[in-house]
Protein backbone atom coordinates (compact mmCIF):
# COMPACT_ATOMS: atom_id res chain seq x y z
CA UNK A 1 0.00 0.00 0.00
CA UNK A 2 0.95 3.77 -0.93
CA UNK A 3 0.93 6.77 0.85
CA UNK A 4 0.44 10.32 0.10
CA UNK A 5 1.20 12.49 2.94
CA UNK A 6 0.64 16.58 1.86
CA UNK A 7 1.83 18.93 4.81
CA UNK A 8 0.92 22.38 5.49
CA UNK A 9 3.14 24.06 8.03
CA UNK A 10 5.56 26.66 7.40
CA UNK A 11 7.72 25.20 10.79
CA UNK A 12 9.50 22.11 10.42
CA UNK A 13 9.91 21.70 14.19
CA UNK A 14 6.75 22.36 14.85
CA UNK A 15 3.96 19.62 16.92
CA UNK A 16 2.50 19.41 12.94
CA UNK A 17 6.08 18.21 12.08
CA UNK A 18 6.74 16.43 14.61
CA UNK A 19 3.32 14.15 14.41
CA UNK A 20 4.22 14.11 11.13
CA UNK A 21 7.40 12.25 11.34
CA UNK A 22 4.98 9.70 13.68
CA UNK A 23 2.82 9.26 10.68
CA UNK A 24 5.70 8.81 8.46
CA UNK A 25 7.65 5.96 10.81
CA UNK A 26 4.24 4.19 11.36
CA UNK A 27 3.06 3.63 8.40
CA UNK A 28 6.70 2.60 7.50
CA UNK A 29 7.09 0.22 10.10
CA UNK A 30 3.19 -1.24 8.82
CA UNK A 31 5.00 -1.76 5.46
CA UNK A 32 3.56 1.13 3.74
CA UNK A 33 5.04 2.73 1.38
CA UNK A 34 5.36 6.80 2.20
CA UNK A 35 6.07 9.71 -0.22
CA UNK A 36 5.87 13.42 1.37
CA UNK A 37 4.74 16.50 -0.31
CA UNK A 38 5.96 19.48 1.67
CA UNK A 39 4.52 22.54 0.43
CA UNK A 40 6.16 25.19 2.46
CA UNK A 41 9.88 23.03 2.24
CA UNK A 42 9.04 22.91 -1.93
CA UNK A 43 7.82 26.54 -2.04
CA UNK A 44 4.53 25.86 -3.35
CA UNK A 45 3.20 27.98 -5.79
CA UNK A 46 -0.08 28.98 -4.29
CA UNK A 47 -1.85 31.22 -6.71
CA UNK A 48 -3.70 30.19 -9.68
CA UNK A 49 -2.69 32.79 -12.98
CA UNK A 50 -1.51 32.65 -16.64
CA UNK A 51 2.07 30.43 -15.19
CA UNK A 52 0.25 27.86 -14.79
CA UNK A 53 -0.71 27.42 -18.53
CA UNK A 54 2.56 28.05 -20.72
CA UNK A 55 0.32 27.21 -24.03
CA UNK A 56 -2.64 29.54 -23.28
CA UNK A 57 -2.18 32.33 -26.23
CA UNK A 58 -1.12 35.51 -24.15
CA UNK A 59 -3.69 37.49 -26.30
CA UNK A 60 -6.34 35.36 -25.00
CA UNK A 61 -8.51 36.18 -21.45
CA UNK A 62 -7.67 33.71 -19.11
CA UNK A 63 -10.57 31.78 -18.14
CA UNK A 64 -8.85 28.98 -15.19
CA UNK A 65 -12.06 26.29 -15.65
CA UNK A 66 -11.40 26.11 -19.66
CA UNK A 67 -7.77 26.96 -19.59
CA UNK A 68 -7.29 23.95 -16.77
CA UNK A 69 -9.57 21.48 -19.21
CA UNK A 70 -7.10 22.62 -22.82
CA UNK A 71 -4.03 22.02 -20.38
CA UNK A 72 -5.33 18.79 -18.75
CA UNK A 73 -6.18 17.34 -22.33
CA UNK A 74 -3.08 18.50 -23.92
CA UNK A 75 -0.80 17.25 -21.05
CA UNK A 76 0.59 21.03 -21.26
CA UNK A 77 -0.11 21.89 -17.39
CA UNK A 78 3.11 22.89 -15.29
CA UNK A 79 6.13 20.31 -14.32
CA UNK A 80 5.25 20.81 -10.56
CA UNK A 81 1.31 19.76 -10.65
CA UNK A 82 1.90 17.43 -13.40
CA UNK A 83 4.16 15.65 -10.39
CA UNK A 84 1.55 16.15 -8.14
CA UNK A 85 -0.74 14.46 -10.29
CA UNK A 86 1.72 11.58 -10.77
CA UNK A 87 1.55 11.16 -6.90
CA UNK A 88 -1.85 11.16 -6.60
CA UNK A 89 -2.68 8.12 -9.08
CA UNK A 90 0.36 6.35 -7.51
CA UNK A 91 -0.91 6.63 -4.06
CA UNK A 92 -3.88 4.58 -2.40
CA UNK A 93 -4.47 6.95 0.16
CA UNK A 94 -4.16 10.18 0.94
CA UNK A 95 -3.24 12.29 3.95
CA UNK A 96 -3.76 16.08 4.13
CA UNK A 97 -2.21 17.57 7.05
CA UNK A 98 -2.48 21.29 8.64
CA UNK A 99 -2.95 23.27 11.02
CA UNK A 100 -6.42 25.27 11.32
CA UNK A 101 -6.52 28.41 10.78
CA UNK A 102 -9.08 30.72 10.74
CA UNK A 103 -11.70 28.08 10.49
CA UNK A 104 -10.16 26.21 7.20
CA UNK A 105 -6.26 25.13 5.67
CA UNK A 106 -3.90 27.51 5.19
CA UNK A 107 -3.71 28.93 1.89
CA UNK A 108 -1.24 27.05 0.55
CA UNK A 109 -2.84 24.05 1.16
CA UNK A 110 -6.32 25.67 -0.63
CA UNK A 111 -3.43 26.23 -3.32
CA UNK A 112 -2.46 23.25 -3.73
CA UNK A 113 -5.67 21.46 -3.97
CA UNK A 114 -6.83 24.98 -6.80
CA UNK A 115 -3.89 24.05 -8.82
CA UNK A 116 -3.50 20.19 -8.97
CA UNK A 117 -7.14 19.36 -9.12
CA UNK A 118 -7.48 19.65 -12.57
CA UNK A 119 -10.44 19.60 -14.78
CA UNK A 120 -10.76 16.46 -16.58
CA UNK A 121 -8.59 14.67 -13.56
CA UNK A 122 -10.40 16.10 -10.45
CA UNK A 123 -13.72 17.60 -11.71
CA UNK A 124 -15.35 17.81 -15.23
CA UNK A 125 -15.32 13.95 -15.30
CA UNK A 126 -18.49 11.81 -16.72
CA UNK A 127 -21.35 11.79 -18.32
CA UNK A 128 -23.46 14.64 -17.98
CA UNK A 129 -27.33 13.70 -18.34
CA UNK A 130 -30.96 13.51 -17.25
CA UNK A 131 -29.27 10.68 -15.91
CA UNK A 132 -26.17 11.50 -14.16
CA UNK A 133 -24.43 14.23 -13.53
CA UNK A 134 -20.58 13.94 -14.08
CA UNK A 135 -18.29 10.56 -12.00
CA UNK A 136 -18.62 12.64 -8.79
CA UNK A 137 -19.54 12.22 -5.14
CA UNK A 138 -18.25 8.93 -4.63
CA UNK A 139 -17.22 8.32 -8.32
CA UNK A 140 -14.74 10.16 -10.34
CA UNK A 141 -10.75 9.33 -11.00
CA UNK A 142 -9.88 9.16 -7.52
CA UNK A 143 -12.65 6.29 -6.19
CA UNK A 144 -11.22 3.40 -4.64
CA UNK A 145 -8.83 5.12 -2.94
CA UNK A 146 -9.31 6.63 0.81
CA UNK A 147 -8.58 9.87 2.46
CA UNK A 148 -8.40 11.78 5.73
CA UNK A 149 -7.16 14.91 7.79
CA UNK A 150 -4.73 15.02 10.25
CA UNK A 151 -5.77 18.50 11.68
CA UNK A 152 -4.57 20.66 14.73
CA UNK A 153 -6.08 23.36 16.29
CA UNK A 154 -5.74 25.55 19.12
CA UNK A 155 -9.30 25.90 20.50
CA UNK A 156 -10.81 23.35 22.89
CA UNK A 157 -12.48 20.02 21.61
CA UNK A 158 -15.96 21.72 23.65
CA UNK A 159 -15.40 24.57 21.31
CA UNK A 160 -15.88 22.10 18.66
CA UNK A 161 -19.09 20.68 19.48
CA UNK A 162 -22.75 21.20 18.29
CA UNK A 163 -23.16 23.47 20.96
CA UNK A 164 -19.42 24.81 20.95
CA UNK A 165 -18.69 28.39 20.22
CA UNK A 166 -16.63 27.55 17.14
CA UNK A 167 -19.50 25.23 15.93
CA UNK A 168 -18.86 21.61 14.99
CA UNK A 169 -15.92 20.16 14.10
CA UNK A 170 -17.51 17.68 11.03
CA UNK A 171 -19.10 20.81 9.89
CA UNK A 172 -16.01 22.97 9.50
CA UNK A 173 -14.55 20.29 7.71
CA UNK A 174 -16.93 18.77 5.36
CA UNK A 175 -15.87 21.18 2.79
CA UNK A 176 -13.04 19.96 2.86
CA UNK A 177 -14.04 15.85 3.40
CA UNK A 178 -16.96 15.97 0.96
CA UNK A 179 -16.31 18.90 -1.33
CA UNK A 180 -12.76 18.29 -1.87
CA UNK A 181 -11.72 14.56 -1.07
CA UNK A 182 -15.48 12.88 -1.47
CA UNK A 183 -16.07 14.81 -4.82
CA UNK A 184 -13.33 13.07 -6.90
CA UNK A 185 -14.18 9.91 -5.52
CA UNK A 186 -12.18 9.34 -2.21
CA UNK A 187 -13.49 6.91 0.75
CA UNK A 188 -13.03 9.48 3.37
CA UNK A 189 -12.14 8.47 6.80
CA UNK A 190 -12.90 10.51 9.86
CA UNK A 191 -9.91 13.02 10.48
CA UNK A 192 -7.98 12.74 13.35
CA UNK A 193 -8.06 16.10 15.32
CA UNK A 194 -5.70 16.99 17.77
CA UNK A 195 -7.08 20.14 20.19
CA UNK A 196 -5.41 22.56 22.74
CA UNK A 197 -2.13 22.41 20.92
CA UNK A 198 -1.34 25.42 22.21
CA UNK A 199 -0.69 24.73 25.60
CA UNK A 200 0.82 20.75 24.88
CA UNK A 201 3.48 19.84 27.31
CA UNK A 202 5.32 16.49 26.45
CA UNK A 203 2.71 14.27 28.08
CA UNK A 204 0.02 15.90 26.16
CA UNK A 205 2.27 15.26 22.62
CA UNK A 206 2.62 11.45 23.39
CA UNK A 207 -0.67 10.87 24.54
CA UNK A 208 -1.70 12.26 21.03
CA UNK A 209 1.11 10.63 18.87
CA UNK A 210 -0.09 7.61 20.48
CA UNK A 211 -3.84 8.52 19.25
CA UNK A 212 -2.34 8.67 15.43
CA UNK A 213 -0.12 5.83 15.70
CA UNK A 214 -3.22 3.32 16.18
CA UNK A 215 -5.39 5.70 13.33
CA UNK A 216 -2.26 5.07 10.79
CA UNK A 217 -2.23 1.23 12.06
CA UNK A 218 -6.17 1.23 10.96
CA UNK A 219 -5.47 3.29 7.94
CA UNK A 220 -7.05 0.10 5.53
CA UNK A 221 -9.69 -1.13 8.01
CA UNK A 222 -11.36 2.15 9.26
CA UNK A 223 -14.31 2.19 8.09
CA UNK A 224 -15.31 5.63 5.95
CA UNK A 225 -17.89 8.51 6.64
CA UNK A 226 -20.78 6.94 4.90
CA UNK A 227 -21.39 10.27 2.14
CA UNK A 228 -24.61 9.80 0.09
CA UNK A 229 -23.32 8.82 -3.63
CA UNK A 230 -24.50 11.32 -5.94
CA UNK A 231 -25.52 8.63 -8.41
CA UNK A 232 -26.63 6.24 -6.21
CA UNK A 233 -30.25 7.23 -6.18
CA UNK A 234 -30.55 9.73 -3.11
CA UNK A 235 -30.68 12.73 -4.88
CA UNK A 236 -32.86 13.93 -8.04
CA UNK A 237 -31.08 15.16 -11.11
CA UNK A 238 -30.57 17.01 -12.54
CA UNK A 239 -31.61 18.94 -9.76
CA UNK A 240 -29.29 17.36 -6.93
CA UNK A 241 -31.32 17.63 -4.20
CA UNK A 242 -31.96 14.93 -1.65
CA UNK A 243 -35.07 12.65 -2.56
CA UNK A 244 -38.02 13.51 -0.45
CA UNK A 245 -38.41 11.34 2.74
CA UNK A 246 -34.07 10.41 2.78
CA UNK A 247 -32.66 11.58 6.22
CA UNK A 248 -34.27 13.24 9.63
CA UNK A 249 -37.09 14.98 8.58
CA UNK A 250 -35.71 17.95 11.59
CA UNK A 251 -32.23 17.48 10.14
CA UNK A 252 -30.49 20.41 7.70
CA UNK A 253 -27.56 20.84 6.71
CA UNK A 254 -24.55 19.07 6.25
CA UNK A 255 -26.00 16.36 8.21
CA UNK A 256 -28.30 15.26 5.67
CA UNK A 257 -25.92 14.19 2.90
CA UNK A 258 -24.29 11.54 5.09
CA UNK A 259 -26.32 8.30 5.39
CA UNK A 260 -26.95 7.27 8.93
CA UNK A 261 -29.40 4.52 7.54
CA UNK A 262 -26.51 2.74 6.22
Amino acid sequence: MKVLLVFAHPEPRSLNGALRDVAVKELESQGYEVRVSDLYADGWKSEVDRADFPSLDPQARLIPVAASKTAFDADTLTEDVKAEIGKLLWADILILQFPLWWFSMPAILKGWVDRVFAYGFAYGVGEHSDRRWGDRYGEGTLAGKRAMLIVTAGGWEEHYTPRGVNGPIDDLLFPINHGILYYPGYDVLPPFVVYKVDRFDASGFETAAEGLRERMRTLATTPPIPYRRQNGGDYLIPGMTLRPGLGDQEMSGFALHVNTEA
